[in-house]
């Protein structure tokens, strides 16, 4: 679990995501951040827009209670910026594919935009 020494970084975040740790997710973030979500049902013009950490978090319960797999692939960290690819699957064997661009402020995340395909 997040404590408030520890900062978010690329080893948590896979952990927490691959684990399906909903709780520990939404710790990472901010109280004020901002989730953007692009994906076909939600295009760059008219994103999925998650305000505020307690609405994250019940974006993060119901992707975490879902029976897929998650497997973050790649990270790329900076100073104060984070990004991962992630590759999901379903039971049904449908695929979805995200990349994650995450802002950090004082160890949280204050805003994260991410970017969806899956198998139709």
């Amino acid at each position: 679990m997040l404590t408030a020494e520890e900062t978010v970084n690329s080893d948590a975040i896979k952990q927490a995501i691959e684990s399906r740790d909903g709780r520990r997710l939404a710790s990472f973030y901010a109280d004020d951040a901002y989730l953007r979500v692009i994906d076909r049902n939600n295009p760059p013009s008219r994103p999925r827009e998650v305000r505020g950490k307690a609405d994250i978090a019940t974006f993060w319960d119901d992707i975490c209670s879902r029976a897929m797999t998650h497997k973050v692939d790649a990270s790329v960290a900076g100073d104060d910026r984070l990004a991962f690819s992630q590759a999901c699957a379903y039971p049904d064997g449908t695929r979805v594919f995200c990349l994650a661009m995450l802002d950090l402020k004082d160890g949280k995340i204050a805003k994260q935009t991410v970017v969806q395909a899956w198998d139709e």
